[in-house]
């Protein structure tokens, strides 16, 4: 585990002043939750209005080539996508609603009823209530996905309880004033669920509920970013104040409230590292993984509301440095959570140095959501490409939660590791989990003027309008086990308009594309997105087929005998293996065979023993080595 550093800190300002009982904590609640439900109304009337919402274009269209699907419009209908995903909605309608608040009612002299937590999440655990907004998230995003009236209620009940303990002043947190921990980092997840809870489950308190807890968390804020690396911290160097401007933009555009957009510019990281990434400046190195990515989204949020082309260069910098520079095989990134120099080897001397190469469900939102963006600014199919490598390659493979508060958090990448869950309960992975295996629906299609775009191969349905007509892409599939894709359309009518597909970057053989069981003899070049325009009829199928081939990757140029085995996007990795294999094996005609009708498992025939490899994701409890050395 990397050791974060512990702080205290005292709110600023008219917030300072603790309650001096529990009596007079429970009146100022009490008039705290009337001004709530007095506001409610016009809140709600002023959300109703929203410049934004999930799923629509945004005001500056301009901006954008592509455009998101509503969690709504997707519906995944099987695979292990879809096993995830229904698994992790399972779990998280399971958590306890009075624990989550226990603290927080502690504080604000509630009855407190539920058991505590355990681990970051309580009082003298290293985050208290740290993923509480994400929670609410989460169940939102499930809730509007699947229609699921259980989990939108629970998100409901949770911003319920949570504006019932917010003082009249705006204190939100679950510690006493004079000891808040991570007073910008717990508000920046607050405001996620609560937008989240507004937009997608309809819960009426949750822009009230904002607008209060923003008054007072401000006051325990710093007055801008600050860089965890460079700058003094008044609250301790981790607290994230870098990562605000997104969702502090994410309420400007929910709200139109003019507040929230002068918070979102003053949390842009500018100085020092927005501005030297849009320059091509790599500053990357030694900064903390996860947040530092996660920063990368709120330049990309700051590029679709204000247009300053300079974010747009920022995060394409920051990618290709991250992609050629920091990239295990399965896409992750941050050994130790920290970036590391390039060119230096540091990638490779970390295979012995730790078994902490990438903060999986962490570093997963923060990746899969920076290439949604990057998909949607540009069109390019090579961020979707990256997208689905990490997908597979990491937040698909962590362990499921346990039943007491434990998570995967670390995917290893040491010789003969074994997955295994973090140490403490509820750690930061315990937040982001949820909502990325949410979004997996949002990766998975996207829409533009002239048709639709699909990006990742997976049993699932789309429902969109075609000039006002309701329409529908069925996509069935065995991927990544088998390699081809069926996508078939229904209509209502005959209409001319454009499906566009990606060609994975990864493809050593031509892809295959058929119309109706004709070949489309149409451009379907790696790492774009093939065009198939036509008058479209109810029933029109397409057919892709994508080769799989096999190759390894050296995990960096200065470890080029240590290499990964890569089949089409899975990274495989090695069961109970010989750790040294002849270096020309894998280029030896009959060396490496499929052993199960699915392809999922591989033998490697070498002359000290075979060797078996499977997909990394398809691990569970059996030792593994993802790297190899060539000998």
């Amino acid at each position: 585990m990397v050791q974060r550093a512990r702080r205290k800190c005292l709110c600023h300002g008219d917030g300072a002043q603790s309650a001096s009982t529990e009596g007079q904590m429970a009146k100022h609640l009490s008039l705290s939750r009337r001004q709530l439900l007095q506001g409610m109304g016009g809140m709600v009337a002023l959300g109703a209005r929203s410049r934004i919402f999930a799923g629509q274009e945004p005001a500056a269209p301009s901006r954008e080539k592509l455009f998101l699907f509503r969690y709504s419009d997707v519906k995944l209908t099987g695979g292990p996508l879809k096993a995830q995903f229904d698994s992790i909605h399972a779990r998280y309608l399971t958590l306890d609603e009075d624990s989550l608040l226990k603290e927080l009612r502690i504080r604000a002299g509630l009855p407190s009823p539920g058991k505590y937590m355990g681990g970051w999440y309580d009082r003298d655990g290293f985050a208290p209530g740290h993923c509480f907004g994400q929670f609410i998230s989460a169940l939102a995003r499930f809730a509007n996905a699947t229609g699921d009236e259980v989990a939108r209620a629970k998100a409901q009940r949770l911003v319920e309880g949570f504006a019932a303990t917010i003082a009249p002043d705006g204190y939100c947190y679950p510690s006493q004033r004079a000891s808040v921990e991570f007073p910008a980092y717990n508000y920046d997840k607050y405001m996620v669920g609560l937008l989240d809870a507004h937009q997608l489950a309809a819960v009426p308190s949750a822009l009230p509920a904002l607008k209060l807890a923003t008054r007072g968390a401000l006051r325990c804020m710093p007055p801008r970013a600050l860089d965890r690396n460079l700058d003094p911290h008044p609250q301790g160097a981790d607290d994230e104040s870098y990562t605000l401007g997104e969702n502090c933009f994410y309420a400007y555009e929910v709200t139109g409230e003019h507040q929230y957009f002068e918070m979102a510019k003053k949390y842009l990281l500018n100085a020092t590292y927005f501005d030297p990434l849009s320059r091509g400046e790599n500053v990357l190195p030694g900064r903390h993984a996860y947040s530092h990515c996660n920063a990368l989204s709120s330049a990309a949020r700051a590029y679709l509301v204000l247009g300053d082309p300079k974010y747009l260069d920022t995060i394409r910098n920051a990618w290709d440095m991250i992609e050629t520079t920091q990239q295990f095989a399965s896409g992750g990134w941050g050994p130790n959570e920290q970036f590391v120099q390039p060119h230096r080897g540091n990638l490779g001397e970390s295979l012995a140095s730790t078994h902490n190469h990438f903060e999986t469900p962490c570093g997963s939102y923060a990746h899969l959501k920076l290439a949604r963006y990057l998909l949607r600014f540009t069109g390019e199919a090579r961020y979707g490409d990256c997208l689905e490598r990490v997908l597979y390659n990491t937040v698909l493979g962590a362990l499921p939660p346990s039943g007491d508060g434990y998570f995967f958090y670390y995917s290893d990448y040491h010789s003969t590791a074994q997955k295994r869950y973090f140490g403490e309960k509820w750690p930061c992975c315990s937040g982001t989990l949820p909502q990325v295996v949410a979004d997996y629906l949002i990766s998975a299609y996207f829409h533009s003027a002239d048709g639709i775009y699909v990006n990742l191969f997976v049993p699932s349905e789309v429902s969109w309008k075609i000039g006002g007509q309701p329409a529908r892409l069925i996509q069935t599939t065995n991927y990544p086990e088998a390699e081809s894709t069926e996508l078939r359309l229904e209509i209502s009518a005959p209409a001319e308009f454009t499906v566009h597909v990606r060609i994975p970057g990864w493809l050593q053989s031509p892809a295959q594309i058929s119309v109706n069981g004709k070949d489309a003899s149409l451009p379907a070049e790696p790492r774009s997105f093939a065009a198939i325009r036509r008058v479209w009829r109810n029933n029109d199928t397409l057919q892709i087929s994508m080769p799989f081939s096999v190759r390894q990757e050296a995990i960096d140029d200065h470890h080029p005998q240590m290499a990964a085995l890569m089949r089409g996007p899975l990274m495989m990795v090695a069961l109970d293996p010989q750790l040294k294999v002849e270096a020309n094996l894998l280029r030896t005609p009959g060396g490496l065979k499929s052993v199960s009708n699915s392809g999922q498992e591989l033998q490697l025939k070498s002359v000290h023993e075979d060797i078996r490899f499977v997909p990394f994701y398809t691990v569970g409890d059996q030792s593994y080595t993802t790297y190899l050395e060539l000998a």
